[in-house]
Parts: structure tokens; sequence; C-alpha cells
């Protein structure tokens, strides 16, 4: 790795993400595709994108991201995390932005195991007095 890339990891439910961020010209790719056509979704984009946004350094560094597991919402949100994480190790100075914001902390929710004698893990099968 080059001395003036940086490297971190996320996670949010099932996903993980790695990323590299190195100074340049704005580009975000996650596992080879521009980050649009990958996470589909604007709302999931801007998602992602937050740090770089917050912290005034959108456009300033190629972003290339491996994201794998889980749905496109977790994916979303561990690449927001490994973004937080890299900018942080960057530049010291924005990390209690960052965390002011709730951009370091690992969003802790996982999905609840499903029970037995019930068709999801709370909801229950419609009672029937006759």
């Amino acid at each position: 790795m080059e001395q003036n890339s940086f490297a971190a990891s996320g996670r949010r439910k099932e996903a993980v993400a790695r990323v590299t961020i190195i100074p340049g010209k704005g580009a975000f790719v996650v596992n080879g595709t521009p980050i649009a056509d990958y996470l589909q979704r604007e709302i999931l984009v801007d998602h992602a994108r937050e740090p770089l946004v917050m912290t005034e350094m959108d456009g300033k560094f190629d972003i290339s991201c491996v994201a794998k597991g889980g749905g496109k919402s977790g994916q979303a949100g561990a690449i927001r995390l490994a973004v937080s994480r890299a900018l942080s190790a960057f530049n010291p100075d924005v990390r209690s932005a960052l965390r002011r914001e709730g951009m370091l902390t690992r969003d802790p929710r996982q999905v609840e195991r499903k029970k037995y004698g019930r068709p999801k893990a709370r909801k229950r099968f419609q009672y029937s007095k006759r």
C-alpha cells in the first residue's frame, strides 16, 4: 500500500466493506462498479457519501471499496463507517466532527432470530376463537 493511501473496514448487519482512499479526483468505485450503479438507490448513495459531504472532502479522494455480505442497505452502512474511519485516519482533525454526527459508531442492531411456533421472530399466527 502506498504511503498516501488510507484503508479501513466497516460493518453493518451482515455486510462488510473494506475501503481504500487515495487523494485524487473523486472517483468512488464499489466492487469495480461506480457507486451509483452498484447501490442503485440515490438514498443509499447519499448515505454512503455522507462522511465526505459532511467533512467537505467530497471530490478530493479516489475511493476504492470491496463490499460483501448482506444487502445493499447494509453494504451502504458498512461503506459509510469504513469511509468515516479512513477519513479520520487521514485527518485526525475531522474525527470529533464525525464522532458528533455518529458516523464512527458501528450500528449494533442485528436481525432477531425466528422463534419456534411463530411465523417470524415476534409475529404470531392468527388467533381463532372457534
